[in-house]
């Protein structure tokens, strides 16, 4: 009898377990036994890795073969154990020796002909081995550009599996893991392409300097996708662990770019009205993958033609939208995805849509069975609205000259430096994620500067949620003039942004 084990690394999420696997042979009848809680894929490994083995050295244990994965509670997703497994089998029939074995992750699927195939996951999975005490890595050499992001861990790369067996005899050395040649920052529109529509652009400027969501509702060709293409240009540029965080999102997705893989500019995701459930807020059969909102976590997510999206879909943001994360629960588990996205809704006010209001032909009420699609509950989640108005000139001169985007994204970083200096205390880095309660006791306002914003109370054109929201708007516009706090006008600024029949 003999007794091997290797390490791999089980995500949930994007949050990493490390998984012991123990490659027992005993005596008796050939056979194979994988137990641990595989998935279907996991547990084809068998077939894939007895291929992979016979193809490479020549021969399968002619014994009992008995494949462990623990913890046993934890349930083993997708095909990256294949070379674990392959390495604790060769290990404990004495084929290779065991010594590098213990502190090393070996991550990637195997080709039946010995081949090392890339997999989903790569980052989050080193990570967690880093974080775990792990000390070293084997991954595919088609994933070593995302490997070469993890710092304190010794990072090598193999393209088959004989290059790996090679490494364990201390015959050859790895691929080492080596920064890619460009690490270029994501391009970004500039705000100076936008023609007119000011109370959009200053609407813009808010939503970046505080993080709010906005909607924007206007006929066909007025700018609203123009604009809303230009706010990640006006944020702050993502931090060091923000970068990894959002890079390790895309890796489950296996949406990363070799060329620039860390993720520096606030991502920006626009997909279409016809997107499924499963593909806007993630899921998928076993356990569920990242959906669009997740691939937006520290970024914008654009849903454009709003009112064409269903129902159902629309207010399957409210959870994610309020708490910053969505909770996928399936029969095998529960995954956990950041959504900390700036949500951006644009609309037609109608379905006809002409580009003059003058010359619709809705009823009205279809009218309000289309926007009805945008429900009471999300809509007092949004911030910021603003109706645009059509184009009425091309020339550039009779809009003025249109800021661009540096000189915006400027008043935009102050204001957000002013921002965090006061949250700092309590982790918070915008207005928009101050609570309520915080800013009503610790933060009040005297009740001259409020005044409006209680009077809408009265009049229920604002909910409780809403003046929350008009008090973080309120202080957003505070911090783009540089005062210490917000006044009465930013108070009535803020309550015009969220409805203007409040006021």
């Amino acid at each position: 009898m003999a007794l091997a084990r290797a390490w791999a690394i089980g995500l949930l999420g994007i949050e990493g377990r490390p998984v012991e696997i123990e490659a027992d042979i005993g005596a008796g009848l050939p056979r194979t036994t994988l137990v641990g809680l595989p998935d279907p894929g996991l547990r084809e490994a068998k077939e894939r890795v007895r291929a992979a083995i016979r193809n490479t050295v020549g021969g399968w244990p002619d014994q009992p073969v008995t494949l462990g994965l623990s913890p046993a509670n934890l349930p083993k997703v997708g095909s990256g154990y294949d070379l674990g497994i392959a390495v604790a089998v060769l290990a404990a029939a004495g084929k290779v020796p065991a010594t590098k074995l213990p502190g090393t992750v070996l991550l990637g699927e195997l080709a039946l002909d010995g081949r090392i195939r890339p997999v989903r996951g790569v980052l989050p999975a080193l990570l967690a081995a880093r974080r775990a005490g792990l000390t070293s890595a084997v991954v595919p050499a088609e994933s070593l550009f995302e490997a070469v992001l993890v710092d304190g861990l010794r990072v090598g790369g193999a393209a088959r599996l004989a290059e790996v067996l090679g490494w364990l005899r201390g015959e050859q050395d790895l691929l080492a893991a080596e920064p890619p040649a460009g690490d270029e920052a994501a391009e970004v529109p500039d705000l100076a392409d936008v023609l007119g529509q000011p109370e959009a652009r200053w609407a813009l400027e808010v939503a970046a300097a505080g993080g709010h969501h906005l909607l924007l509702t206007g006929p066909p060709g007025v700018g609203k996708t123009m604009l809303a293409r230009r706010l990640p240009g006006l944020l702050p540029r993502l931090t060091r662990e923000d970068s990894l965080e959002v890079t390790a999102v895309h890796s489950v997705h296996g949406s990363l770019s070799a060329a620039s893989p860390l993720v520096r500019v606030p991502p920006f995701v626009a997909p279409h009205h016809s997107i499924s459930a499963a593909a806007l807020v993630g899921g998928g059969s076993g356990l569920a993958s990242p959906g669009a909102i997740s691939q937006a976590h520290r970024g914008v997510l654009f849903l454009d033609e709003a009112c064409e999206f269903t129902p159902k879909l629309l207010d399957s943001l409210r959870t994610a939208v309020e708490d910053g994360e969505v909770r996928i629960a399936r029969q095998r588990g529960a995954v956990c995805f950041p959504a900390r996205f700036q949500l951006v809704l644009a609309t037609n006010p109608c379905p006809c849509a002409p580009p003059r209001e003058a010359d619709c032909s809705c009823s009205p009420s279809a009218r309000r069975r289309y926007l009805g699609r945008l429900s009471g509950p999300l809509l007092d989640r949004v911030d910021l609205r603003v109706r645009m108005r059509p184009i009425v000139a091309m020339n550039a001169r009779e809009h003025g000259d249109p800021e661009p985007t540096e000189t915006v994204r400027a008043r935009v970083l102050r204001a957000r430096e002013r921002a965090a200096l006061r949250w700092s205390e309590h982790g918070w880095r915008t207005n928009a994620e101050v609570p309520g309660p915080v800013l009503r006791r610790e933060y009040a306002l005297p009740a001259k500067v409020t005044a409006l914003l209680d009077t809408g109370l009265r009049r229920g054109s604002v909910t409780a949620r809403g003046a929350d929201r008009c008090l973080r708007i309120a202080w957003t516009l505070s911090d783009l003039a540089g005062t210490e706090r917000p006044d009465a006008d930013h108070v009535a600024s803020a309550l015009e942004f969220r409805d203007r029949r409040a006021a």
